[in-house]
């Protein structure tokens, strides 16, 4: 009977919500962005729903001859409560719990664990119960069981308030041992180190740790969030795009999967770029999809073979329309336990960034920007500033480290000038201001006192300070001093001095990159500063076809706390233009390409988009060093699936379908 009542409260729970949505689904259209502020007010009909919804859950829930349930996670399973919701409102209530056992405490207490917290379960001590407090004490950690039971206040003074369940236990009248666990390789307790080969080899012990659940369930949230500001409030169509598909010109690496026919290979897609642009030209208009992505490149603390991004593109929009949807998507998505996001974002230069910075993302959180200081040198006799001054695009730079002769030693200013040898072939001097002022430096010797006061008038240094001094080309100084201006952060980090709070979220947007930059390995060639389908701004459009160097591309990269979390940019929609940046400028194969230079030869409007990386994002959210740490199953540095040994290998036979044959390297036979 009780289960019929369920089952006929649960039908017409449903019935209302239909219809509540129907009723508000006219009033859910799309919202245009322009260049002002993101004004949408119809983003109350939505909550409206959302509220009510949500107050028709708890109404029908609370009702104890139907069921003894206070939420809707427990709706349609077998537990009436989940561990970590009871408090002293359920005081007196019958309740049946299931989950795994963490700890046993002074052979009173079972500490019950599910997805949801823990909670006390007193065992009965009289003699009635004795072969269910035997069964408890002699079962193992993280054993599986279900246990029926009544809530109950702690003793006074007993509380635990530490404890969201704190103020009650439950007193156990039945216990069903579910499934008993083995030995496990380590404890599931979050304060037990573990390395982290262990914890991906055995992945699914490791997501049930407190911090691994809660970095999933916020993924959860947002994303779902993410969906309802797009679709609901903004029209946005969630399209699904191949993961097989053929090789892309430039970028990353990218995978490669055979096929059935000789030679023929698909590779996967290192983002939807092509797909989301023809789904432009026909006619959606607003698209967005989490989107799948693979590059096959080493992993790195923010970097995945795979990885998801949050990926849109829209029609008919330019710049600040992007900007100011992707401002209202973090708004509206952003964890209500991470306090709130001010928009509209700051925006800076791609050229102020590198000028005061050194890098194309900064970490806004702290100062220390670099300061050219040339002026102080310019009647300087000390040979390798003058010569580096006299060459084209010369300089001298510098950064004022606050307290650092105070702090870093020499071990610190060592590894300083390590980085600055090793990975940038320069050279950094450093120059110490003592507490009275005077200057601690191989290069003082040579410096008049004017010189002296100039250099610490212009670094902004005063007593106790450090001063990092790099001299050479703009081009080659700001990346080094960009770079040991955040190993300075660690370092003063490493010695307690708190820079960059994890808790306070800068977001920033970088713009005016440069369209084309000179090849590594090559100078007098140009590649993509972003990707080859990036339109220029409009008033450089004629350099495309003199001076390419010179032209500024519409890309605009989205920063929070120094990292880059997205990347966009108004696209190319004119065939002829898009043709010459690829077969001109570009030298590539525009073959491989020939669909999409059709499809925008057939009415492609204006659009543009962008791509957030979700993996990214929540990590800095969360506060984990890694990106490893907020994906359900993430690959090693190695890119390894530690846990089912993959990539593994295949046999000849198995090979054979496929047309191919391996050739192992000498020795690995």
């Amino acid at each position: 009977m009780r289960m019929c009542i369920r089952s006929l409260t649960t039908l017409f729970t449903v019935l209302r919500v239909t219809t509540l949505i129907r009723r508000g689904w006219s009033l859910l259209r799309p919202c245009s962005f322009g260049r002002t502020a993101l004004q949408c007010p119809r983003q109350l009909c939505a909550t409206d729903i959302k509220r009510i919804t949500t107050s028709w859950i708890r109404t029908d829930a609370s009702h104890s001859d139907i069921s003894n349930s206070t939420s809707g996670k427990n709706i349609f399973s077998l537990r009436t409560h989940s561990c970590g919701e009871l408090c002293s409102t359920h005081i007196g209530r019958e309740v049946t719990l299931y989950g795994w056992v963490q700890y046993v405490r002074q052979d009173l207490f079972v500490i019950l664990r599910d997805f949801s917290g823990l909670v006390q379960i007193l065992i009965p001590q009289d003699e009635s119960k004795r072969v269910l407090r035997k069964t408890l004490f002699e079962l193992p950690l993280e054993s599986v069981v279900m246990v029926r039971g009544k809530v109950q206040p702690r003793p006074k003074g007993q509380e635990n308030k530490a404890m969201f369940t704190g103020e009650i236990e439950v007193h156990a009248d039945s216990l069903e041992v579910i499934n008993k666990c083995r030995k496990l390789p380590f404890e599931i307790k979050d304060f037990v180190k573990k390395s982290e080969a262990l914890r991906m080899q055995y992945r699914y012990l490791d997501l049930r740790s407190s911090q691994m659940q809660y970095n999933l369930r916020v993924r959860s949230r947002l994303v779902m969030k993410m969906r309802e500001y797009l679709c609901n409030l903004h029209g946005f169509v969630d399209v699904e795009t191949p993961t097989l598909f053929k090789r892309t010109p430039g970028g990353a690496k990218e995978f490669v999967v055979p096929s059935g026919e000789p030679g023929k290979f698909y590779s996967l897609p290192q983002s939807p770029q092509q797909f989301k642009q023809l789904l432009m030209v026909a006619g959606i208009d607003r698209y967005f999809q989490m989107a799948r992505c693979y590059r096959d490149e080493g992993s790195k603390p923010d970097r995945q073979p795979e990885f998801t991004q949050v990926d849109i593109e829209m029609s008919f929009v330019d710049q600040a329309g992007i900007q100011a949807l992707v401002e209202g998507l973090v708004q509206s998505s952003w964890p209500e336990d991470k306090g709130a996001v001010s928009t509209p974002f700051p925006s800076m230069s791609y050229e102020e960034a590198m000028r005061d910075y050194g890098v194309d993302k900064p970490d806004t959180r702290f100062a220390m920007k670099l300061v050219d200081v040339s002026e102080a040198f310019g009647n300087t006799e000390i040979q390798f500033l003058r010569n580096a001054l006299q060459q084209s695009g010369g300089c001298v730079l510098a950064i004022c480290v606050p307290d650092g002769s105070k702090h870093l030693k020499g071990k610190d200013l060592e590894a300083l000038k390590e980085t600055a040898k090793t990975q940038f072939n320069q050279d950094v001097s450093v120059v110490q201001v003592r507490p009275d002022g005077s200057l601690k430096s191989p290069l003082t010797r040579l410096l008049s006192d004017a010189a002296r006061l100039q250099l610490l008038q212009m670094a902004g240094a005063s007593a106790g300070d450090l001063v990092l001094l790099a001299a050479g080309t703009r081009d080659s100084v700001r990346p080094l001093l960009g770079k040991l201006r955040l190993q300075c952060a660690d370092q003063l980090e490493s010695h307690g001095i708190l820079l960059r709070d994890p808790s306070v979220f800068h977001f920033l947007w970088v713009v005016d990159f440069p369209l084309f930059l000179p090849k590594e390995d090559h100078p007098e060639q140009l590649e993509s500063a972003h990707h080859p389908f990036t339109a220029p701004v409009p008033e450089d459009t004629h350099l495309l076809y003199s001076e390419p160097h010179k032209v500024r591309g519409q890309h605009y990269d989205l920063v929070l706390n120094g990292c880059e979390i997205g990347g966009g940019s108004i696209r190319i929609h004119s065939a002829s233009e898009q043709r010459h940046v690829l077969q001109t400028i570009l030298q590539e194969d525009i073959s491989l390409l020939t669909h999409l230079l059709e499809a925008l030869d057939s009415g492609a409007p204006p659009h543009g988009g962008i791509a957030l990386g979700l993996d990214r994002l929540i990590s800095i959210i969360v506060g984990a060093p890694s990106i490893r740490d907020v994906i359900a199953f993430p690959k090693s540095f190695r890119g390894h699936d530690l846990m089912s040994r993959a990539p593994d290998f295949v046999s000849e036979e198995e090979l054979k379908p496929y047309h191919i044959k391996v050739t192992w390297p000498e020795g690995d036979k």
